[in-house]
């Protein structure tokens, strides 16, 4: 009954709630542009009698509450991230964003919410016997928001026991919690290769040394890191997503050089290497069977996001407690996206867990024009850290 009561707690001031959604909503704000949005949250956990502290990673910041004893020694993380994407939003509401090109299309404002959420009833009951420590990270669209923490000191300054951190899920019904034990988001790489060959007469290409052919023999060979050099029981992607070569009209020139840009996804820092090693190898091979130049650039950019398990496990008997049994997916299928809260959990043991939004169908998808968060899940969102922080660090 007392967990049940976290979330009805919650509930009282869910409209609240609603209205700061809706207000970071209307007012997106870019990686490391999130002044508004800090502002907002400084002031809210401010009035609630929290330390805070800002300039943490730029524009992010870390509010740091006391329960009512403080003699366990324990602190837990929970941390949500603030800023919006460039996207031009196409949904229709009171809300929308008033900022040309810019809108919350993957629920950051949601998150943001459901964190204040849980900052105001953890600072109205106390009922925790160590520190919490909040954390809204700028910038986790791939600008670097986390790293940035982190190089400022995130876990030193406020060392944590376990971080979590909670990501909507349109996928899931409305609030159901949805938890993947181990590997659960994949690594996000980038690569590009420029090639460098001889143009000429499309009618004379024994003259040349044509690097749309070579093209072609390195797009299969790629294929191949996936199906033959990677073990059918691991996961992995290689993908070229852009070849530039030649002129479109210049139907019979033969270009002298191409580019080609993608995106390697992994799970495991073994399977990342290893596909970076023989990616290496393929294009030093093909430049010395074509005799041309290959130059290949890899960048590893957020390592795969790896739940501690027993974190993952206590997120799943947390979110039972509160949902029943039947509102939880305790081996939620892990995904080829990414996530640089990742960074965080290879500093601090922890998991990051989905809530249901159950906008799929209709086609509220993530990074969509037209995605809208479900201001319906706020307070199960708000109940599940509330309670992660209670269980963690009970009043004995």
């Amino acid at each position: 009954m007392y967990a049940k009561s976290v979330i009805e707690s919650i509930e009282l001031f869910h409209d609240e709630l609603i209205s700061i959604r809706r207000d970071i909503h209307a007012h997106p704000e870019l990686g490391f542009q999130e002044t508004r949005t800090s502002d907002l949250v400084a002031r809210s956990l401010t009035a609630l009698g929290y330390e805070v502290h800002r300039g943490v990673g730029k524009t992010g910041l870390v509010g740091v509450l006391e329960g009512r004893r403080n003699t366990s020694g324990r602190c837990i993380g929970l941390r949500a991230d603030m800023d919006a994407l460039p996207i031009v939003e196409t949904g229709q509401h009171e809300y929308t964003s008033t900022s040309p090109g810019v809108m919350h299309a993957c629920g950051h404002d949601g998150h943001t919410t459901m964190l204040l959420g849980a900052a105001r009833y953890l600072a109205e009951t106390r009922n925790f016997d160590g520190k919490v420590a909040l954390i809204f990270q700028p910038a986790e669209e791939g600008l670097g928001g986390a790293q940035a923490m982190i190089d400022d000191g995130l876990f030193e300054r406020f060392p944590c026991d376990a971080i979590y951190g909670v990501h909507n899920w349109p996928s899931l019904p409305a609030g159901v919690i949805g938890v993947c034990p181990g590997p659960a988001m994949a690594a996000a790489d980038s690569f590009e290769i420029h090639i460098e060959g001889q143009g000429g007469h499309g009618a004379r290409p024994n003259d040349t040394n044509d690097p749309i052919v070579i093209v072609g023999h390195l797009i299969g060979a790629f294929q191949t890191l996936v199906s033959r050099n990677t073990s059918a029981l691991d996961s992995a992607v290689v993908t070229i997503a852009s070849v530039r070569a030649g002129s479109l009209p210049a139907m019979n020139v033969i270009p002298k050089d191409a580019h080609l840009t993608g995106t390697v996804r992994t799970f495991s820092r073994d399977v990342q290497a290893r596909i970076m090693q023989r990616m290496k190898e393929v294009t030093t091979g093909l430049a010395a069977t074509f005799n041309a130049k290959i130059s290949l650039k890899y960048h590893c950019r957020i390592p795969p996001t790896v739940n501690n398990r027993e974190c993952a496990a206590f997120v799943s008997s947390v979110a039972t407690e509160l949902l029943g049994a039947e509102n939880v997916v305790p081996d939620l299928a892990p995904t080829m996206g990414s996530e640089d809260f990742s960074l965080m959990l290879e500093k601090c043991p922890g998991t990051y867990f989905r809530i249901g939004q159950g906008g799929a169908e209709a086609g509220c998808l993530l990074h969509t024009s037209a995605f809208n968060f479900n201001d319906a899940v706020i307070p199960v969102g708000s109940a599940v850290f509330c309670r992660l922080v209670e269980r963690s660090m009970p009043l004995m």
